[in-house]
């Protein structure tokens, strides 16, 4: 049973439970003072507390999508990462499945659109990664046929699962939902993690000797989606959004590559790659390297990119309020970047938060791209 299983979660809190109930049952056995005694009152609450601890975590993993299988866990997953031999006859793109829209209007995607698992490999970067593509149910339909149309990056913060974009925080709902509504021209959305070389934590960096995470995302991911899909050309044509990790990724992204991306979006975003157990050492001594990958830095030294952000924290629950705040003073000054924002009252770092500012996210990335 992998690790997002309703069966591991339903086992571990019966589990919990059960050692809970044999815990206030056999206490008084073990009221006595000897060896025994003692060791089994200890045995039992530390086993207790192991299943409160692994029922809790589980559910937390479940809520967030911070890891997808025991693998991913434990660091042993291997199923992705920076490859060097590929066939160019496979191509950058294979879809590998297809499944319908959770709680569209309807099983054909001419009507509800169809989310489709694909395996993305990077002409120049070697990398290797899988993605969820969204396309609405427009893709599909006859009088669209030869329409191109604006697409959106959408990224997870770190660690963090693809399908949690899709089953946790509702992206191809919402944009099939807010569509139908004319709130939003209809997209293709690329719902992916940050993290295209696990279990290291790359922060979108063109890592010396190591991964070109930065180009994959400037260069490789567009040419393959393109190539592959109807996707309008030119930088008017594509956007990207992100949380936390991905948030920061996203507005990286946009200011380093305008030509690329017309619009970038952090949603709870920092604006410094941080250098941690998960991260190794990024730079390699490499200062320019450092100072581009930092946002503050790059909105002093280097001239302003012709590009839109949006940003988001909220005044109570996000440790990033202040600097979002500097962040658009910072922005607002240069006269030519643009600058938007999403300020909630309240809300933590979490899916809940994130959740209410999609939709807006949405509509503001699709004002801004044009399929054509």
């Amino acid at each position: 049973m992998g690790l997002t299983s309703d069966k591991v979660l339903a086992l571990a809190v019966l589990a919990a439970v059960g050692l809970f109930v044999g815990t206030v049952w056999l206490w008084p056995r073990l009221a006595r003072r000897r060896w025994r005694a003692v060791a089994g009152r200890v045995g039992l609450l530390l086993s207790t507390q192991l299943a409160l601890f692994m029922a809790v975590g589980l559910a937390a993993n479940q809520a967030f999508g911070f890891y997808a299988s025991w693998a991913d866990l434990f660091g042993q997953e291997k199923d992705q990462g920076v490859v060097v031999d590929h066939t160019a006859a496979s191509g950058p793109l294979r879809v590998v499945d297809t499944r319908r829209v959770p709680g569209a209007g309807g099983l054909r995607p001419q009507v509800g659109g169809q989310i489709q698992k694909v395996d993305i490999v990077g002409r120049t970067t070697h990398i290797a990664t899988p993605a969820f593509v969204y396309l609405p149910p427009e893709y599909f339909q006859p009088e669209y046929r030869t329409r191109t149309f604006p697409a959106a990056v959408v990224l997870t913060g770190y660690p963090g699962t693809a399908q949690a974009l899709v089953n946790k925080l509702d992206y191809p709902q919402t944009a099939a939902r807010l569509a139908g509504e004319g709130r939003m021209q209809p997209m293709i959305l690329v719902m992916m993690r940050p993290t295209v070389a696990p279990p290291r934590d790359t922060e979108c960096v063109d890592v010396p000797r190591g991964p070109q995470t930065e180009t994959f995302f400037a260069k490789d991911l567009p040419e393959a989606v393109g190539g592959h899909y109807r996707v309008g050309g030119g930088a008017r044509s594509w956007g990207i959004i992100g949380d936390s990790t991905g948030g920061y990724c996203a507005l990286k992204l946009a200011m380093h590559h305008p030509g690329v991306y017309a619009a970038g979006v952090g949603l709870s975003p920092y604006y410094k790659a941080p250098i941690d157990a998960t991260t190794g050492d990024l730079f390699q001594g490499d200062k320019e390297l450092r100072n581009r990958a930092n946002l503050w830095w790059y909105l002093k030294h280097k001239p302003a990119p012709d590009t839109s952000l949006l940003v988001s924290s909220s005044k109570v629950g996000e440790s990033n309020y202040k600097d979002t705040l500097k962040f658009i003073d910072r922005v607002k000054a240069t006269k030519r970047t643009r600058i938007s924002s999403i300020i909630l009252e309240s809300g933590g770092h979490n899916f809940n938060t994130w959740r209410r500012e999609i939709p807006a996210t949405l509509e503001w990335v699709s004002g801004r791209l044009s399929g054509r």
